[in-house]
């Protein structure tokens, strides 16, 4: 009797599980579904990753305006970590000047120097030799490269309007790659 009562009691609670499971699904489904007009519900979590909100920083160009990253924008933002000494980077920036002349009306191409490792001397020599016409940022101290866990040069972030990343690149990436999620955030 007691054997069957215990495979009762773990059989109900095999069901319970069951149902709480299917309206823990249900209830998130019905607040996408709230959203309406094919909203996505906005992430909560700030974060280096995928799905949640890029975390905020503001930076300077050299001629001293500032840009600020993260919260809802006019534009995607396609933010490039890079530094002089970075072969793949030199190999990078080539078609990250293409795309930003492709795409500056629908995105903002944000290089930021990672300058903690790098010289700002170097940098603009950098910037001069490849005829970057995009903002240039100067992460002076490297909190904001350390915000996004960077560990690799270059790193690349999507982010769209809403501020949530999209698309996180870390080391050289084909051109066409890049290219398809630009078009993906912009859509």
């Amino acid at each position: 009797m007691k054997k069957s009562a215990g495979v009762l009691i773990v059989g109900v609670l095999f069901i319970l599980f069951g149902v709480w499971q299917n309206l823990s699904q249900s209830s998130v489904s019905s607040s996408d579904m709230r959203q309406g007009s094919g909203e996505v519900a906005l992430p909560t979590e700030t974060g280096p990753q995928v799905g949640k909100l890029a975390p905020s920083f503001t930076l300077e160009t050299a001629d001293g305006t500032k840009y600020k990253v993260g919260g809802k924008q006019d534009k995607p933002i396609f933010l490039n970590f890079w530094a002089s000494w970075c072969t793949p980077c030199q190999a990078e920036a080539p078609d990250l000047v293409k795309l930003h002349a492709q795409y500056k009306d629908k995105l903002d191409l944000l290089a930021v120097n990672v300058t903690n490792y790098d010289t700002k001397e170097k940098a603009k020599e950098f910037v001069k030799q490849y005829g970057m016409v995009n903002p240039v940022l100067w992460d002076e101290k490297g909190e904001a490269y350390k915000l996004y866990n960077g560990i690799a040069f270059p790193t690349n972030i999507l982010i769209d309007k809403n501020g949530v990343i999209r698309e996180l690149f870390i080391g050289l990436r084909p051109p066409k790659e890049l290219e398809k999620a630009i078009e993906k955030v912009i859509d």
